[in-house]
């Protein structure tokens, strides 16, 4: 789950991390209001989206005086940002941030994430900040630090903490500020189920002021039951309709953007799927997992996701019947082929626990379903009734 700059600096200003000072724009009528809470004659504006690249596509603004920050807010307000994160469509701004300028004399990079291959915390530092940590690690690797720790209830000692800052080259009276900063994310890592920290640019002031100036974080979907206070800061706006839809009946949903829609349980057999699509010259519309132990309920309402795709012209459905039995997923897309009356090719391969009967109801259907042999078969039938 992502959550905004602005969530995410309050947090870090809860750890003791340093913050310039803003306030959150709901409507362009709060502004006269809130930015009395800020000092300085010059501002920062930034759009509110989850995704990076806003600088480059006009979402954040350096603005000097009380009228240029009403102008530029209600040109920022309701508009549809296109960044290389976004894709082509874009995401329209319904929230701004408004923050104190500051004078930079210096800009680096650090994150903080969890590292899945090695079970450890990883610390990513550079002293190229500012600008996207995947260009620099394309043009300039050399100029990137990683350091890798272990777990621990009291966090990186001192040791670790230096050789994680060893790159930036802080000044004598910088570098307990730069300590308690790691100590900072760290901490929320693992007090809030944290998946990733990116602090781009983490700057130093004209005045020697070590500064977060700008925060991304990113937590653990599958821990959110156990942090309420971070669910809160869901936006439901910044999210696909369908996979919010998906989220309501715990299913595994990812839009894609072909045309062969998918329904797999097991997440390795549906990567194998969307896999054998590419194989056959076709791309899949979804990534979407119903689980081990899927109702006919759920199954139905994972049916209807999928259609509700627009780009969708065709269905896979490929069950191997563990704990899922078939009869059970069978009766749950007849049920829901006939509500909403599909007219879409569907092909569909069964194995495994009660297989016959999940085929003989779907024989019975009276719909016209294309049955499959094994996984090559059902992609190549698909394919073909697309075309």
């Amino acid at each position: 789950m992502n959550i905004h700059e602005h969530q995410a600096k309050k947090i870090l200003k809860e750890f003791g991390a340093p913050v310039s000072k803003g306030v959150v724009i709901l409507s362009i009528n709060e502004i006269d209001e809130k930015v009395k809470e800020l000092s300085g004659n010059k501002l920062v504006l930034k759009a509110q989206i989850h995704a990076g690249g806003r600088g480059k596509a006009g979402g954040v603004k350096l603005i000097s005086n009380h009228d240029e920050l009403k102008t530029e807010a209600k040109k920022m307000m309701g508009k549809i940002l296109v960044t290389h994160q976004t894709g082509p469509e874009g995401k329209e701004v319904k929230r701004l941030y408004i923050e104190e300028a500051s004078s930079i004399q210096k800009e680096f990079y650090l994150s903080c994430l969890v590292d899945r291959e090695s079970s450890k915390i990883a610390f990513i530092c550079s002293t190229e900040g500012g600008i996207d940590i995947e260009a620099v690690a394309e043009k300039n690797p050399e100029k990137i630090f990683t350091k890798k720790i272990d777990l621990k209830d009291e966090g990186p000692n001192d040791h670790e903490i230096e050789a994680i800052i060893s790159i930036f080259k802080f000044k004598k009276n910088q570098v307990d500020k730069a300590k308690k900063l790691i100590k900072s994310l760290y901490r929320i890592i693992i007090e809030k189920d944290a998946n990733l920290i990116e602090i781009n640019p983490l700057i130093i002031s004209k005045s020697g002021e070590l500064i977060c100036l700008d925060a991304k974080m990113n937590f653990d979907d599958n821990a959110i039951f156990r942090r309420p206070e971070v669910l809160k800061l869901r936006d439901l706006n910044e999210e696909d309709p369908i996979e919010i839809e998906a989220s309501k009946y715990d299913l595994a949903y990812i839009k894609l953007n072909g045309s062969i829609g998918c329904m797999v349980n097991g997440a390795g057999l549906a990567m194998a799927t969307m896999d054998i699509i590419k194989l056959y010259g076709k791309e899949p519309a979804n990534f979407l997992d119903v689980g081990g132990g899927a109702s006919k309920e759920k199954v139905s309402a994972a049916f209807k996701l999928i259609l509700s795709d627009k780009n969708v012209k065709g269905i896979l459905i490929n069950i191997f019947g563990g704990i899922m039995r078939c009869d059970v997923l069978a009766q749950g897309v007849v049920d829901a082929a006939k509500e909403i009356n599909l007219s879409l090719p569907l092909v569909v391969r069964l194995a495994g626990t009660n297989f016959k009967e999940g085929k003989e109801i779907l024989d019975k259907s009276n719909l016209e379903i294309l049955s499959a042999l094994d996984l090559n078969d059902a992609a190549k039938k698909i394919v073909e009734a697309i075309k």
